[in-house]
């Protein structure tokens, strides 16, 4: 069994959204012969595609909810897909937050790699812009020993 974590950037161009998409499912795909566990808070972006990806691979689905106010926090426009997902997850694990910032999403993401095998990594290889981003949950995942896939695609860009 693989348990696959994710972690990666949010607001990505529609560009850059398709580059990752296909990068990600070409991944998981490559990973599809093992009974495969995904990992995702379910944010806008790599979160959500990374999901989708093994939904569609017929993996399943482990949903680590950061804080009580975590979806609220999300983008309007992203509500209807983090339901979907959602309702599509077998297991649900949600933290004892109330708030949804950057110590949440930080111990979110620190629980994921507690429950993974590997981290896929959605990064431009530049440093976080503020606790709990990307390149803090890729240190984290080097430092216990967690084997990290960085999928940042040739012409991705981030803003």
């Amino acid at each position: 069994m693989a348990r696959l974590a994710v972690t990666g950037h949010r607001g990505l161009s529609s560009h850059t959204e398709q580059l990752v998409d296909a990068a990600l499912r070409d991944f998981v795909n490559a990973r599809a012969e093992d009974d495969l566990v995904g990992l995702s808070c379910l944010a806008d972006g790599a979160d959500t595609l990374f999901a989708r990806a093994v939904l569609d691979a017929d993996g399943s689905l482990v949903v680590i909810v950061p804080a009580r106010k975590y979806r609220e926090q999300l983008p309007e426009t992203h509500h209807a897909a983090y339901d979907h997902l959602m309702s599509s997850a077998t297991d649900v694990i949600e933290l004892d937050h109330v708030e949804s910032d950057s110590s949440a999403h930080m111990d979110a993401s620190l629980r994921m790699l507690h429950e993974a095998d590997e981290l896929v990594a959605v990064w431009d290889g530049q440093p976080a812009r503020g606790y709990g981003g990307t390149a803090d949950v890729v240190n984290a995942a080097r430092r216990t020993g967690i084997p990290v896939t960085v999928i940042w695609p040739d012409d991705a860009t981030r803003d």
